[in-house]
């Protein structure tokens, strides 16, 4: 398989072309034939002129590609290796969809052929590639596993907005279902990772590494959040203590703030999800989650008693939200628990303000239900700012600025820590 490819007798493709599917899509097509598959239409028509629904890349990442974009069964029909990139969300009982993944194992089950290779990259369960994709592609394509279809896992560690650890410079994990797919999986892989492989020894073991990157990171962010509520009441600066605390050669460096995102603020859900299918209840990973989801009603609140304190009258006050997309520097709005903090605001009868310099206003409208306010439009009489994403254009404003947009003893809320000590005369608080 891995010579065909090579010599463009096979085909590979990548199915869902988001922001993980289509840097892998295009990296593949700069030495192999590609198809990049996606069931939106609309985004395949984008991406055909050379433009990521994403944001993420630019026109000239397209240069040079042989890849043809479609969202037709029949031409994903013609490739031999296939990739899911597909999401892998929650629903609104914090249980995993795996909607998405077993509408991309049906499709790629449609149009199996006997000696294909699929490789899973969304993020599961262990054992979720096994257990509920196999099944479904053995069903629809009328082969058995693993005689007639080799599998891969490879999970997938994109981070968007994120220029320097790309996927050439980050080492990949991969895996197969015998030693032969591990092999070629890993061949493959290696066209495009100058980082290197890292041959896991199974498929579970591929799933399982994945899912505790995030969770790991998950849990020592809210211990960060746990201990800035405690300190907030000591009246110290979290920041500072973490700056001092660092000094130590392996003391590990996190933050408090908003988790958000389809990484952090979704994967731990995976992994409680299987451990309570066989009879563990994983009480740290879901204390942590349960710390970071509430994060944003804590900023509210405190937002709201800081503007009390100040004399304001709440239901007739307004607040200015800096930032709702998940992180700093991207368009991706989705789980942004900046959400949380605006409609926790509203349960407190505040006029809220909403701006953003990547976030598109009718995707806000629709995914949470309020817009983006036009920057002509921007008041003079805020009574607090919520600095809640730390997007570069931000980190440039001074307290001139925040003055010019406030009203009298107004507050500043720098989610993020960007104007720690900048701030002279405006009543400033942060995590």
């Amino acid at each position: 398989m891995y010579d065909q490819l090579l010599r463009k007798e096979a085909t590979l493709a990548v199915i869902g072309l988001g922001y993980v599917g289509l840097p892998i899509a295009l990296e593949f097509a700069k030495q192999l034939k590609v198809i990049g598959f996606d069931i939106n239409a609309g985004r395949v028509a984008q991406m055909q002129q050379a433009i990521d629904p994403s944001g993420e890349l630019e026109a000239k990442d397209f240069e040079g590609c042989d890849i043809a974009f479609t969202d037709s069964l029949e031409v994903l029909r013609q490739a031999q290796f296939y990739i899911v990139a597909v999401p892998t969300p929650i629903d609104e009982h914090a249980q995993p969809d795996l909607r998405p993944l077993l509408g991309a194992s049906a499709s790629v089950g449609k149009v199996l052929k006997k000696g294909d290779y699929v490789v899973f990259e969304s993020t599961v369960y262990p054992g979720c590639t096994e257990e509920d994709c196999i099944p479904v592609m053995e069903k629809l394509s009328g082969l058995k596993f693993p005689n007639d279809f080799k599998v891969g896992y490879s999970p997938e560690r994109i981070n968007p907005g994120d220029k320097e650890h790309t996927l050439r410079r980050i080492v990949k994990v991969v895996s197969g279902n015998d030693a032969e797919a591990l092999e070629t999986v890993a061949k493959v892989y290696e066209l495009v990772v100058d980082a290197g492989v890292h041959r896991a020894s199974s498929i579970r073991v591929a799933e399982a590494a994945k899912i505790i990157e995030n969770t790991q990171r998950d849990v020592n962010i809210a211990l960060m959040n746990e201990l800035s509520m405690i300190f907030d009441r000591m009246n110290i600066n979290t920041y500072e203590v973490l700056e001092a605390a660092g000094t130590k050669w392996n003391f590990l460096k996190f933050s408090p703030g908003l988790v958000g995102g389809h990484c952090i603020g979704v994967d731990p859900y995976y992994l409680t999800y299987k451990a309570k299918e066989l009879g563990y209840d994983a009480k740290v990973i879901l204390s942590g989650r349960t710390t970071n989801d509430n994060m944003g009603a804590y900023i509210a609140r405190k937002t709201v008693q800081m503007m009390i304190k100040k004399g304001k009258d709440v239901a007739k006050s307004r607040v200015l939200v800096m930032g709702a997309t998940f992180k700093e520097n991207v368009e991706d709005i989705r789980n942004s628990k900046v959400a949380d903090v605006i409609q926790e605001l509203k349960n407190f009868s505040v006029n809220v303000d909403i701006v953003d310099p990547h976030a598109d206003s009718d995707e806000l409208l629709h995914e949470y239900g309020f817009r983006l306010t036009a920057n002509d439009d921007i008041r003079d009489d805020y009574d607090a700012v919520i600095v809640a994403v730390g997007h570069k254009p931000y980190a440039a404003k001074d307290e001139a600025y925040f003055q010019s947009i406030t009203a009298d003893n107004a507050v500043l809320v720098d989610i993020k820590g960007l104007y720690r000590g900048q701030m002279q005369e405006l009543h400033y608080w942060s995590l």
